[in-house]
């Protein structure tokens, strides 16, 4: 029997807090009874087990996520929209850092395929980059290229790994700004014929 007032929202968004406070690896079943003050099998009621919770944590901070980004690149487009998606996708990163290392475990294909939030986020990216003339094979490469810059950047950054005196954000506006000239000119003969408007 659920205990009264606990919720399956209610459990992955505590361990979405927990996260961020102690860092994701310190996300369990009993941590969060504890938290609640329940017994561990009262938790059940609402996931599997840990790796179900975990992966519940990812999605809910990937809708976050994806739902900042959406907000901050709205009405914009080319290198407009790729400093806003960078800036968004950076702040949240720093901001909910618990969170943010959930959305990079792997899941299950199925699990991407059946999520709205993974769904919009991989709708939004497309979007952006096509708007620089790309296709695939080019657009899962550039998809890579954004993801790499970004998570890499991110997770020095939280960690202070950066000791060099220069600014950490002019430093992060010049990867930026080196990546729009990239996807501007990217190799190969799967970047679609720009029209002459654009050009």
């Amino acid at each position: 029997m659920p205990r009264a007032g606990l919720t399956t929202d209610r459990v992955v968004a505590a361990a979405a807090d927990l996260a961020d406070a102690r860092g994701f690896e310190s996300v369990t079943v009993s941590a969060l009874a504890r938290h609640f003050g329940v017994r561990d099998a009262s938790l059940y009621t609402h996931v599997r087990n840990l790796q179900d919770l975990r992966v519940r944590v990812a999605l809910l901070a990937g809708g976050e996520l994806i739902d900042e980004i959406a907000a901050a690149v709205a009405g914009r487009a080319g290198k407009d929209a790729l400093a806003a998606f960078a800036n968004a996708y950076r702040a949240y990163a720093l901001r909910h850092p618990g969170r943010y290392a959930a959305t990079q475990i792997r899941m299950d294909q199925s699990l991407v395929a059946d999520s709205p939030a993974l769904r919009r986020t991989a709708e939004i990216t497309h979007g952006m980059l096509r708007a620089y003339g790309l296709t695939e094979p080019g657009l899962t490469d550039a998809v890579r290229l954004l993801r790499a810059t970004f998570h890499g950047f991110c997770a020095l950054e939280a960690t202070g790994g950066f000791g060099a005196p220069r600014a950490v954000q002019a430093s992060w506006d010049r990867a930026v700004d080196a990546l729009h000239v990239a996807l501007e000119n990217w190799p190969g003969a799967d970047q679609v014929v720009r029209s002459v408007a654009e050009r």
